[in-house]
């Protein structure tokens, strides 16, 4: 389907305590959980979030 947006997931799994962002992927563990409830358009959101979180990581 064209709507379909690939998960973010890098299969490397750890909750930062402190940020509260997955290392691999640098989602929440609310956002993991509900990524497959978002709509499109949300996913595609999300993604560029996550693109600014990763660009202002420090580890």
């Amino acid at each position: 389907m064209e709507d379909e947006v690939e998960s973010p997931c890098v299969r490397d799994c750890v909750i930062d305590p402190k940020s509260g962002y997955c290392h691999g992927c640098f989602r929440t563990l609310r956002e993991i959980s509900y990524w497959t409830t978002f709509t499109p358009t949300q996913q595609r959101a999300l993604l560029a979030e996550l693109e600014q979180r990763r660009a202002g990581a420090t580890h």
